[in-house]
């Protein structure tokens, strides 16, 4: 299997080749975008694209971020902060002259929209599955011109994931509630955590029917009894109405992330491993070695 592995990636690095330019590619608000050449001047609007961009080796490139782009820290700490998705300093990203804005595909902050009526090339579209982190990585690779980067990042990735994967695959599977917020806002099986959870031996208490990233009624979790928490302290979890029986909270296996933890948790991008092996310490951590 691992000869395998290593073929399959030798003849992804072989087949990547420079990009070539004018390239259009379709983004996922199903837009047209076209770059006429290979950008130099890139602002990154989402942590997970300065990390990706960073990691494929096309952090030159970036001349500013979000106000939450902060790893790894010797490169975004120098970097200008220009707002967020929800609340960007259009006129500071007007200003700096960029030729290509990475951004995500929210109506609801409309982002995209704005920028691009600013006569900016704006690419708007983030992972939301497992599997579309690496084809997000992958076109950040081929609209930058690193495509080899892009495919080693892939490759090294998968490669960790494999290996953490098969730590836990003959362990039982734990019902797991992870909280993004107290809303409460939680992850559903499709979603990039939701699959993370899974692979760690976890199971979320989440039913794909009601999406990726849903508000869920108290009382599901309440009925779901899960075994283990993840996302809140646990004098929390003991605080809420009808919670301190519960399994994860009776058994102290109710886990708060630390923030490296929780950003890499949080952002699709390449430290996918590292929110894994973060995920096997709170469901499995007689795994951990």
């Amino acid at each position: 299997m691992r000869h395998l592995l290593s073929l399959s990636a030798l003849a992804l690095l072989s087949s990547a080749a420079a990009t070539a330019y004018p390239l259009t590619v379709t983004d996922d608000l199903g837009r047209k975008v076209t770059l006429k050449s290979e950008p130099k001047r890139i602002i990154a609007m989402l942590p997970s694209h300065t990390e990706t961009l960073i990691a494929i080796g096309a952090g030159d490139k970036l001349i500013a971020t979000d106000v939450y782009s902060n790893y790894p820290k010797a490169v975004t700490d120098r970097l200008p902060k220009v707002g967020s998705g929800f609340q960007p300093d259009l006129e500071a990203i007007v200003a700096l002259k960029p030729d290509l804005v990475l951004a995500d595909e929210s109506t609801g902050s409309r982002l995209t929209e704005k920028l691009a009526a600013a006569g900016l090339t704006v690419y708007g579209g983030t992972a939301q599955t497992y599997n579309e982190v690496f084809e997000k990585i992958a076109v950040l690779g081929k609209l930058t011109n690193h495509e080899t980067g892009a495919l080693n990042l892939i490759t090294k990735m998968r490669t960790e994931l494999n290996t953490l994967q098969a730590s836990v695959a003959k362990l039982p599977k734990v019902s797991t509630y992870y909280e993004i917020d107290p809303t409460p806002y939680s992850v559903g099986p499709n979603s990039f955590i939701g699959a993370l959870i899974s692979r760690a031996g976890g199971q979320t208490i989440v039913p794909a029917a009601l999406g990726d990233f849903p508000k869920l009624d108290p009382e599901l979790i309440v009925q779901a009894n899960p075994q283990v928490m993840v996302g809140l302290p646990l004098a929390e979890a003991a605080k809420r109405p009808g919670w301190a029986g519960l399994k994860a909270v009776q058994g102290g296996k109710v886990f708060k992330p630390t923030p490296e933890e929780d950003d890499a948790l949080s952002r699709p991008g390449p430290r996918l491993p590292a929110a894994l092996r973060a995920l096997i310490r709170f469901i499995h951590p007689e795994a951990v070695k």
